[in-house]
């Protein structure tokens, strides 16, 4: 008996997809050195743009008389302004375009973080925190989309593991600088913690000038690919297109795999923002400098990115992505419970440490699965209801914290609040089996 003729086609697309020709390896891999270290720079700037403030509160709080519970709010309060303009803001950017549009969101981004040495108490501390989530809105899930006009599938993870390695990246980089900015205090009259915002808005300006320069809308706008590249990234990105896909904006805004998504990303991002926010306060209780809980800090993010790297390559081996996404949560929340539990210090620390590889290592998983299903108008919105939605976490989590601290006086109950939310998206994410059949 025979082989059907569509059987026969299927398999020699299959073979051609998964055995890249050199050709095509060498144009992705153009694309990648092009648009990703400037992706991945801006992405760092952006993380160390959400999580200075708590380096900044080591003397900031004190200052302009904030509490805890104040300072947890504020912090958090950047979220909901990221949340209610994010969909709107994916939408501009797929109408205006992403590279004019990433240069809008960074530009004034970079302007409202510098003007944060202008709050005096807290109710401008939440206003400019709201107004900097505003204009922070879109970013991420803008870049996410970008990424999947270049990239098919077979490159994705990679690309999105190294931009997204920024975000332990800003705190390995950040961390120290933050801690030696702060000694700036008095320099020109400023306290240190003013100089911390000055010093690390003003870069993202310039930055979101050199966007207009660098980018292209899509790779059919790029003078610097040829036709014969531009070809390979359109046969390439039109070879996985399939009947299950969602094209349009309304429908995939009430899907069911959409709104798991959002649900799992609340989870461990209320436990990530939880964490990443108040750890410098967290190392503060052991009575060390502000310059060496900076360094301290930096390295449990370092051992977190190698730990991402390594899992992040396991994956593309296996390609078991929900699998390896419910195994980063439950090792966060494991983390998380075992650092209450220890009764020395650096033994908590390292269970700490141990969190944050589970939750950098899930989120780089994450953000692979939307692009099985979404496309076009659909993904942009989409990928953003997902972040707006997610990114709620990134108020819950720190808000949460600070209130629990100056009820308890301790970090334990709110590692421990931190733990459950994780713990949600370990069985959320594991039901995603259910209804994202193909891995």
């Amino acid at each position: 008996m025979g082989i059907p003729a569509s059987t026969v086609a299927s398999t020699a697309a299959s073979a051609a997809i998964a055995a890249p020709s050199e050709f095509e390896r060498r144009t992705f891999a153009k694309i990648a050195w092009r648009l990703l270290p400037l992706l991945s720079v801006s992405y760092v700037l952006n993380y160390m743009d959400r999580n200075n403030v708590g380096f900044a509160a080591l003397s900031m709080n004190h200052a302009i008389g904030l509490t805890a519970a104040q300072f947890g709010t504020g912090a958090g309060i950047l979220f909901l302004g990221y949340c209610l303009f994010d969909v709107p803001s994916n939408i501009a950017l797929h109408h205006y375009g992403t590279r004019a549009w990433i240069a809008r969101i960074m530009i004034t981004w970079g302007l409202i973080s510098a003007g944060t040495i202008f709050v005096a108490g807290p109710k401008s501390w939440y206003l400019l925190r709201f107004l900097l989530g505003v204009a922070e809105a879109g970013f991420y899930p803008g870049i996410v989309f970008y990424i999947t006009t270049w990239f098919p599938a077979a490159y994705r993870t990679r690309m999105l593991v190294w931009l997204l390695l920024a975000i332990p990246v800003s705190t390995v980089v950040g961390a120290p600088i933050s801690g030696l900015l702060l000694g700036m205090d008095g320099v020109a009259g400023l306290a240190g913690w003013k100089w911390l915002f000055i010093i690390e808005g003003i870069p993202v300006v310039l930055l979101g000038f050199a966007v207009l320069w660098m980018l292209s809308d899509t790779p059919d706008q790029a003078r610097w690919l040829t036709d014969e590249e531009k070809e390979v990234v359109r046969r390439r990105i039109a070879s996985e297109r399939h009947a299950g896909e969602i094209k349009h904006l309304w429908p995939a805004l009430k899907d069911t795999r959409v709104l798991m998504l959002a649900l799992v990303q609340f989870g461990f991002t209320t436990g990530s923002y939880g964490v990443g926010i108040w750890l410098p306060q967290i190392i503060k209780t052991s009575h060390i400098s502000n310059r060496d809980v900076g360094f301290v800090t930096g390295v449990c993010y370092a051992i977190a990115c190698v730990g991402m790297m390594i899992w992040a390559a396991q994956v593309d081996r296996s390609g078991k992505r929900i699998f390896n996404l419910t195994i980063g949560c439950l090792l966060s929340t494991a983390g998380l419970v075992f650092a209450i539990l220890s009764a020395n210090f650096w033994a908590s620390l390292a269970w700490v440490t141990v969190a944050l590889i589970g939750i950098n290592a899930a989120r780089a998983i994450f953000w692979t699965i939307p692009g099985r299903f979404l496309t076009g108008i659909a993904s942009a919105g989409g990928l953003a209801l997902i972040n707006s939605v997610g990114t709620v976490g990134g108020f819950v989590g720190p808000a949460l914290v600070g209130w629990l601290k100056d009820r308890t006086n301790s970090f334990s109950a709110g590692l421990l609040a931190m733990a459950g939310f994780l713990l949600v998206s370990t069985a959320l994410s594991w039901s995603m089996k259910l209804i994202v059949k193909q891995e």
